[in-house]
């Protein structure tokens, strides 16, 4: 398709219902929060939270190396523990934030302060934490509370992604016995493996990065003497890090693809433009966050932070778009990968005011991943997974441009992809 064509084609208006939901903070999960409170009570009977099911844990990083540390267990008999666990299955059904947020708020997070060094601990809260971070599937325990829970839940407040509530942890059994992947189990037994390669193994034998971050959160990949709890924060970055470090030594020996394609997709308030070229691998993100929200209080005007990387990759951490950065860069070499080919790739991600509330790093990582897949199963006709072509690389950027909230001006401030196309247009 002719990439002007395809930028014409996109509906720049947002559904109705979206709409509703942006400008009212969505009322719907202020009732869904009381209704949470009502069967939170019913549930959690004295101290003794009976007969759940974890889905996944949680690991602090105040106060490192001695951190908070805890099961996720969704509150309620009837619920679907693995619906909790956050993956890409959220983005095929299409869940709005107001679905997110009521999963998120939903687990109580049963905690304990532990030390990280766990090399042989497979007893106690930390050891029965990381059976239920190494299984298959979700696990039932059963948690005693030293304390009464606390609910103090404030869906969409500042820029902190929602959390259910919490209370200490007298003690926790296992009441089965959980299923343990082979890959997985090969790691564990391998005290020699240093965790690059273990995460890289683990990608190659099928798990999604989702489950490569629970393995390693909880202290169960690396050499023996090195395996420590790792903050739920740095894990998930540590992990599309990784992964992504070995997909893009497995596309620079490809052949580029041989002319310039634009894909787009748009979900949470998010919109996404990615734009590959032919060349060698060079990667860049810009993010444009919509002023006079969460992200971005000024008034007026558009906020704009940038990453990049050229072909021999990054020295040191991206500051100003952090965990985006990694979870974008997955997205597209995967694409790549997937087609044996390499390309330069820019991605530009406009926040719009419609994404009232954080739901996570998650999002980013589905939503370019889908850019070239498709759409949620419930979006109906849209354009994810179609795209439109370009002479030149030049010639994308123009036409992207056109429907950007930033002047091309702008962009080129901030984009040292396009500053340099732009610098090289001069000298010739």
């Amino acid at each position: 398709m002719d990439l002007e064509e395809f930028v014409d084609g996109l509906d720049d208006d947002p559904e109705a219902e979206r709409r509703r939901l942006a400008e009212e903070k969505s009322y719907a999960v202020t009732d869904y929060l009381e209704d949470f409170e009502r069967r939170f009570e019913e549930t959690v009977q004295g101290d003794a939270l009976v007969g759940s099911t974890a889905p996944s844990i949680f690991v602090g990083r105040s106060n490192y190396p001695e951190v908070s540390t805890g099961l996720l267990n969704p509150v309620g008999h009837d619920t679907d523990a693995a619906d909790f666990a956050t993956d890409g299955e959220w983005y095929r059904r299409g869940y709005g934030i107001d679905d997110v947020l009521q999963r998120r708020t939903g687990l109580l997070n049963s905690r304990r302060r532990a030390a990280v060094d766990v090399e042989d601990v497979w007893d106690g809260f930390v050891g029965v934490q990381r059976e239920v971070a190494i299984a298959d599937d979700p696990v039932d325990v059963e948690v005693t509370l030293s304390e009464r829970p606390e609910i103090d839940l404030d869906a969409g407040a500042g820029v902190r992604t929602p959390v259910g509530p919490n209370a200490s942890a007298e003690s926790v059994d296992l009441t089965e016995n959980p299923s343990v992947p082979k890959p997985v189990e090969k790691t564990l037994e391998d005290d020699d493996w240093q965790a690059q390669g273990a995460m890289t193994y683990l990608y190659r034998r099928g798990l999604d990065v989702y489950d490569i971050n629970r393995v390693l959160s909880a202290g169960a990949l690396g050499r023996g003497q090195n395996r420590r709890l790792v903050p739920t924060r740095w894990s998930i970055t540590a992990v599309d890090d990784t992964v992504g470090q070995y997909l893009r030594g497995t596309v620079r020996g490809e052949r580029t693809i041989p002319s310039t394609e634009v894909w787009y997709n748009e979900y949470l308030g998010n919109r996404y433009w990615v734009v590959l070229a032919p060349g060698d691998w060079e990667f860049e993100l810009v993010e444009m966050k919509a002023p006079g929200s969460v992200w971005n209080p000024a008034p007026e005007d558009y906020y704009l932070a940038s990453a990049h990387e050229g072909y021999e990759g990054r020295t040191g951490y991206v500051e100003e778009t952090a965990g985006a950065y990694y979870a974008a860069r997955l997205g597209v070499l995967e694409h790549l990968r997937e087609r044996g080919k390499q390309a330069k790739a820019l991605v530009l991600r406009e926040v719009t005011d419609e994404y009232w509330a954080p739901v996570g790093v998650w999002q980013v990582r589905e939503s370019v991943r889908n850019a070239f897949d498709g759409a949620p199963e419930s979006a109906g006709e849209r354009v994810a997974g179609e795209h439109g072509t370009s002479q030149t690389f030049h010639d994308a950027v123009r036409q992207v441009a056109s429907a950007l909230p930033v002047t091309t001006t702008q962009l080129r401030r901030k984009s040292r992809m396009v500053a340099g196309l732009q610098s090289r247009l001069d000298q010739f």
